[in-house]
This record gives C-alpha cells, structure tokens and sequence, in this order.
C-alpha cells in the first residue's frame, strides 16, 4: 500500500513539473515573438509583479471574457444580489486608489522637469521611476476594475454590460501590460493622469449612489461622461505633439494610442448621444421612476434593482 502511494505522489510531482515546464516554453516562445516583433524590452520594470510574462495578463482578459458571456446565464434564474455595502467599500477603494494616482504622477511629472510636447524614457532621473512605480499600480487597477462588471452580472443589470463597456474593459488590461514592458514612463504618463483624475470623479459618485439618500444631491453624472470626451480629445492633442516635435519616444507607441483614442471617442460619441440625447418627455419620464443616468458604458441602475425587489416584495434591501 504504501509503496503504491509513493508512486502516485512521484506521479503526481511528475505531472506537475511536465504542467510548469510546458508553461515556461510557452512563455519564453511569447516572449521572444514579443522582443522581435517590439524590441527589448525596459529593464527597469524586470520581475515586477505580472509584467514578467505575457500569459497572466492574457488569462486574466480570456477568464473576464467567459465571465461576462457565462455570468448572464448563470444567473438567469436566480435572485438578484443587492450588494450595496460591498458597492460603498469597492468604489471608495478605487476613488482613493485613483486619487493616490492622480497626485502622484503630477508630482512625479513635476519633479522631472517632463516636456508637454514630447518626453523620452530615460531623462526624467529619479522622477522616471516614481512614474513607473504609479504606472504599474494603474496597470494593476485596470484588473481590479473586471469587478465593474462582475457587479453587475451579481445585480442581474445586464444592459449595462455594453459594447463599449467590455471593449473598454478588456482593452486597457492588455494595452498597459506592453506599454509597462516598453515605456513605462515618459510620453506615456499624459492619458493616465487625465484618466485617474476622471476616475476619482466617477468612482465616488458610483460609492455616494449606492446611498440612497445621497442620490437626489448627485447632479455631476452628465459631466463626467463629458469629461471623458475631453480627456480623450486632450490625449490625442498631447500625443500628436509627440509626433509634430519628436523626442526619442517610439513613434509607434503614439500612433497606436492616437487610434485607440479615435474608437474610444466614437463609442462614447455614440454612448452619450444615446443616454443624454432623448426627447424631454423620455427623460422626465426616467427622474420620475428614479432611474439614473449612465456613466463610461454603464448606469447605477439600482432602480432596476428595485423594481426586482418590488415585483418579489418579499425581499429587503
């Protein structure tokens, strides 16, 4: 008996290692299409958490991907959760999160002297690596930011999971992995202290929602959707200074976020025009039922939480 266990146990290790060597291949086979394809990569930000390899990140957006298709089925036949308290602590975690960040690579911009027009990767000194260390949390807030979706797979508010929501979403994830592994300092700060301070706007309006006696004095919600507009409007200008007065950024890099910036105004265009641009009576027929407007792809909707509530009665908040 004995001797039959240890060899499952050394059949077992065996596995394991086969599973860890396999991983390491496919790995190393990634990451050297990555280097040619990109070049080397900044050594600066070597063995940091989730930045070593590729796969991780890539998971984490295949996993987000099947949750959003499957969560929806999943909970078609089931109540939906409140999940207000959580709601409260979650969205102040990401508004002060934000707002670290925010404060931080202004200062960090400030401290290396950066030039509006065109900043390369390695003259800011000191100052480079207090905003890569900032950057790599930003990375890492976009992961933590799949919750905006999960929470509302777990309130049954599925309208809300839209186009530009999931694209949104699923892009930023990946998109910061590479800009981290290849400028994580430099041009690339301008887009993410815009979108820091937006997100210290929006994530406490989404935690003072979730109080319902704090809805009726939350009047800010349409700005912030156009604040969005103009940070995008403002990268675009930022970044095509980088290409009218070049520095020795990689020209690529800015070609690519000027694209990325072009469809995410196109989807808020099309987002904004469809929740702000209804007929008077539409809208007035909304305040009335106390339902709230949509911000970055997605509403609060606890009025349609409440109308659940309603139809089963016996639930309480």
């Amino acid at each position: 008996m004995r001797g039959w266990l240890d060899f499952r146990r050394r059949e077992k290790r065996s596995h394991l290692r086969s599973a860890d060597y396999r991983m390491e291949r496919l790995d190393k086979t990634i990451n050297s299409y990555l280097d040619v394809w990109l070049g080397p990569r900044d050594p600066r930000v070597k063995g940091w958490l989730l930045l070593e390899n590729y796969t991780p990140t890539f998971i984490f957006s295949v996993l987000y991907l099947l949750i959003v298709w499957l969560g929806p089925k999943y909970m078609r036949n089931k109540q939906p959760f409140s999940c207000r308290g959580i709601l409260v602590v979650y969205n102040l975690g990401l508004t002060l999160l934000s707002l670290y960040m925010f404060y931080e690579l202004v200062t960090g911009v400030w401290e290396g002297g950066y030039n509006f027009f065109c900043q390369d990767t390695h003259s800011g000194g000191e100052a480079d690596m207090k905003i890569i260390r900032v950057l790599w949390w930003y990375y890492f807030s976009k992961l933590i930011e799949f919750m905006d979706t999960f929470f509302f797979i777990l309130r049954k508010n599925n309208h809300q999971i839209t186009v530009l929501h999931v694209y949104h979403h699923a892009t930023m994830l990946n998109i910061w992995w590479f800009v981290m592994n290849w400028v994580p300092c430099g041009h690339s700060y301008f887009g993410a202290t815009l979108n820091s301070f937006i997100h210290v706007l929006m994530y406490s309006y989404y935690g003072l929602s979730a109080v319902p006696a704090m809805r009726p004095y939350l009047w800010w919600k349409k700005y912030i959707t156009q604040g969005q507009l103009t940070q995008f409007v403002l990268t675009i200008f930022q970044t095509s200074c980088g290409v009218v007065w070049p520095c020795a950024f990689p020209q690529g890099w800015l070609y690519f976020q000027i694209s990325y910036m072009i469809s995410l105004i196109i989807l808020f265009t099309n987002f904004y025009i469809q929740t702000y641009n209804k007929k008077a009576s539409s809208r007035r027929k909304e305040y009335q039922n106390g339902s709230t407007a949509t911000v970055n792809g997605y509403t609060n909707s606890f009025s349609s939480l409440e109308n659940n509530v309603k139809q089963r009665k016996q639930r309480k908040d």
